[in-house]
């Protein structure tokens, strides 16, 4: 993992959240979920912090965060850009939206591009069946895209 050097402030932050949850193992998962927030990832740092507060070792702190796909160890952009590849939106031509994306961003899937604007993930179904094939970007659901979609809705978030 490399070696990030969190700002004062943010290491203060995962310690009170440590503190509110009486530094307690079992409350791992619920303190991590906050500590993400604060970065919208969870560094190498923040977890040995984690660790360090809840006195367990880094390794089970890295164990959950590595096993629970909410968790992610890498800095998503200012728009986090997610393809559906459920059955449906697979059917109804996701993949040719996912290569779009790819191609116009010049980023393959779980980067970030230069700028941080924009991140690329897939995942398995947003449960908007009936709009397929369907991008989330952030919080907001666009469906029954095209490829020729995707650079408008790029160009609109710029």
């Amino acid at each position: 993992m490399p070696d990030i050097k969190l700002p004062c402030d943010v290491a203060d932050k995962v310690t009170e959240i440590c503190a509110r949850h009486g530094n307690d193992p079992g409350e791992l998962i619920n303190i991590l979920h906050e500590a993400q927030h604060l970065l919208g990832y969870l560094p190498e740092e923040m977890q040995r912090i984690i660790a360090r507060n809840l006195n367990i070792p880094v390794s089970k702190v890295y164990g959950v965060v590595t096993f629970y796909a909410f968790f992610t160890m890498t800095a998503k952009g200012k728009y986090p850009i997610s393809v559906c590849m459920g059955t449906a939106c697979y059917v109804r031509g996701s993949e040719r939206l996912l290569e779009e994306f790819k191609r116009v961003l010049g980023i393959d899937v779980g980067q970030t591009t230069p700028d941080g604007k924009f991140s690329l993930d897939c995942l398995r179904c947003v449960g908007a069946c009936g709009l397929a094939p369907v991008v989330m970007i952030g919080d907001k659901v666009y469906g029954r895209l095209q490829p020729i979609d995707v650079k408008r809705i790029l160009d609109e978030l710029e």
